[in-house]
């Protein structure tokens, strides 16, 4: 709103987060922006050339993911971040699904903005930060107090800020060795179930953060096994944790495989932390097992 002046375009991808997506959208619906939503290339996979090739000279804004919160997928910001810097275009990337996971640091990948919430590296939950390039001029979000640098009004949750910095802290002191169990965890889980000799397929569409696994039973519904797996005490999803209760299929892998495909009724999303054990996977594969059996 800030920046209209210079423009009234706006591109993110079709695969982002909710939190994204659904924003971008009202800002089409309610005040006119122009917005292309980026489409994986037919395989998935999701090169900075696509971005490259939506820039307009009037493009003011390019949100962008760093790993894709329902297949892991890790998306090209630096590239774009590259891209952008001869662009006018201001770059805002969702750092959600990596933070306290993989090295952040957002001036190495160009990011103008940056996101993140707490629980995903066991903070607080409802708190989160920005992160923002101190040369460029914005609107504030929630207009009362001064409080926030005249960003954001409104008395700071510090109590939940507080415990989000210590938990940042404590998952960047051991990010190597959790990074090595979730990896253990995935590689375990997958070998289990070819032990079970379940059929099964991966969507995966590129280099992926390991804390993210989204497998798919051929002619099996996921909202049957979702809630089999849920009464045995397992949580999973079919898609974004935030659109759970939906009937609505994932739309990211309606942006690979088109509306109509039967593998939006197949998949479930996995998710792990260094916190999961080896036995849990046991347990996990053992319950799935029997009932696709």
């Amino acid at each position: 709103m800030a920046n209209r002046d210079k423009g009234n375009h706006i591109i993110t991808t079709a695969i982002e987060h909710p939190s994204v997506l659904n924003t971008v959208q009202y800002l089409h619906d309610r005040y006119k922006f122009d917005v292309t939503f980026v489409k994986p290339n037919a395989d998935g996979t999701f090169p900075a050339a696509l971005i490259e090739k939506n820039l307009r000279p009037d493009t003011i804004l390019v949100s962008m993911m760093w790993a894709n919160n329902e297949t892991g997928q890790l998306l090209p910001v630096k590239e774009v971040g590259e891209l952008l810097s001869q662009h006018q275009a201001v770059f805002h990337v969702d750092a959600t699904q990596v933070m306290g996971k993989i090295p952040v640091h957002p001036l190495e990948i160009g990011a103008d903005f940056l996101s993140a919430s707490a629980h995903k590296f066991h903070g607080p939950k409802g708190v989160g930060f920005l992160y923002y390039n101190e040369l460029l001029h914005f609107d504030a979000l929630i207009h009362g107090g001064e409080q926030e640098e005249k960003r954001r009004a409104g008395t700071e949750n510090l109590h939940s800020l507080v415990g989000l910095a210590k938990a940042l802290e404590l998952a960047l002191e051991n990010i190597e060795s959790n990074y090595q169990a979730v990896e253990e965890l995935n590689h375990h889980l997958l070998s289990k179930l070819k032990e079970q000799e379940i059929p099964f397929y991966k969507n995966n569409f590129g280099p992926s953060m390991p804390h993210v696994l989204n497998l798919a039973f051929p002619n099996e519904n996921h909202d049957l096994l979702l809630t089999k797996l849920d009464l045995a005490g397992f949580a999973i999803s079919t898609g974004s944790a935030c659109t759970a209760g939906t009937i609505e299929p994932s739309h990211v892998l309606e942006a690979v495989y088109g509306k109509n495909s039967d593998k939006l009724k197949e998949n479930i999303r996995i998710s792990f932390s260094e916190l999961n054990t080896l036995d849990e996977v046991n347990l996990f594969v053992e319950k799935l097992s029997s009932i696709l059996k």
